[in-house]
């Protein structure tokens, strides 16, 4: 292995990843290139400049990724109905592909022999990133503090960052933070209070939500208009879409909409309680499915719901780049160009309602769903139906 004189590190200017680049730069006498994917999380340039900069890195890359992250990540994933064990948006999961692909590409740019990351040694984002990196690059040199280091805990990584004079950033109630991630489609949460399934989460942990107890007492209606599949436009006004996803984030959080407490099963074998924010993106799969409902033909929908399971858990568990992945995507895209029309919905106090479908897809005939009597539907082919299945029973 030739000597590591470079590395670049996921770096978001917070406590855990400054810990990294000071240990990075002792352990490995190396120059550590700082990487920030701006996909849509609170971001705070000036701390990630002067934390880096305090730390004496010279070459601090920040991307605008918001469009990239959402038109070829999020939305694919969305035109799947991806969720994780029944009900996790996979806010987390989508975005690591992408930051891992850059890294590498950012690697071989600078002619870095190395790539380092911040997830935790017990976590399903270091298999994430790792995947990603080693697709990309399969001779890089992946460095994982957190598998390596002798900062076992969170206790000792506070006291390492007060003697390096790395500044510890607090919660609301004046406590070292929880383990939070947040981008453009979602807010996770965990550790602390937590931890412990008992324990309601507290009011204060959210961030792009207001309880539906506190949300408005009118309903707001929305409209969202679908060409090829992913939408296009937002109560009547065309928009990009991260510009859409943000919009509706806004939207659906002051209508609280988003929730979700979860215990789910990590990758690597644990149990592990989050607390998620999805507001937009709850509203995208409502809505995902209420346009496919008339736009496709009932054996195209069975077999994506067969297949959703089996795709969102290739998505939690690192595999975007698989070859099952690119698979099951290129059946689940086959007819989204058949995918187009309206949907209006009702956001109240965390629920959402279907107004109204409008589309012109040939699927939906009024003329035969009608109760009224009609020529278009022959009812006496019903019999010879039924008596073709009864025989399948006997096999």
């Amino acid at each position: 292995m030739k000597k590591i004189k470079k590395i670049v590190l996921a770096y978001s200017g917070g406590l855990d990843t400054s810990v990294i680049l000071k240990w990075l730069q002792d352990k490995y006498k190396a120059e550590v290139i700082c990487y920030t994917s701006d996909l849509g999380q609170e971001i705070n340039r000036k701390a990630i400049y002067t934390n880096a900069k305090k730390l004496g890195v010279k070459k601090i890359i920040i991307e605008d990724l918001k469009e990239k992250f959402v038109k070829d990540y999020v939305f694919p994933m969305i035109r799947g109905n991806a969720l994780y064990e029944g009900i996790y948006l996979l806010g987390t999961s989508i975005a690591r592909p992408l930051i891992a692909r850059r890294q590498i590409e950012i690697a071989k740019k600078f002619g870095a022999q190395a790539v380092s990351h911040g997830a935790t040694g017990k976590g399903n984002d270091q298999v994430r990133f790792e995947l990603g990196y080693y697709y990309f690059g399969p001779n890089i040199k992946v460095i994982a503090p957190w598998r390596n280091w002798n900062l076992n805990s969170r206790t000792a990584l506070i006291k390492y960052a007060k003697k390096n004079g790395i500044i510890v950033p607090k919660d609301k109630k004046g406590a070292p933070p929880f383990s939070v991630d947040d981008n453009l489609l979602h807010t996770s949460t965990e550790g602390k209070v937590l931890e412990d399934p008992k324990k309601a989460a507290p009011e204060y942990i959210f961030q792009r939500t207001v309880s539906p107890e506190k949300a408005p007492n009118r309903p707001t209606f929305i409209t969202l208009e679908y060409k090829n599949g992913d939408p296009i436009s937002l109560n009547n006004k065309k928009m990009s879409p991260a510009k859409l996803l943000d919009k509706l984030n806004n939207i659906a959080g002051k209508n609280g909409i988003g929730r979700v407490d979860l215990v789910e099963n990590r990758f690597i074998g644990i149990k592990s309680r989050g607390v998620y924010e999805t507001p937009g993106g709850t509203v995208l799969l409502f809505a995902n499915r209420a346009i496919q409902s008339v736009n496709l033909d009932k054996e195209t929908m069975h077999k994506n719901d067969e297949l959703m399971p089996r795709y969102a858990e290739l998505i939690y568990n690192g595999y975007w780049y698989s070859k099952e992945r690119f698979k099951i995507q290129k059946i689940i895209d086959k007819k989204r160009s058949k995918i187009k029309g309206k949907i209006k919905l009702k956001l109240y106090k965390g629920n959402i309602s279907i107004i109204s479908r409008i589309s012109k897809s040939p699927l939906y005939s009024l003329k035969k769903v009608s109760f009224e009597e009609n020529k278009t539907f022959n009812k006496k082919n019903v019999e010879n139906f039924i008596k073709k299945h009864c025989k399948l029973l006997r096999k």
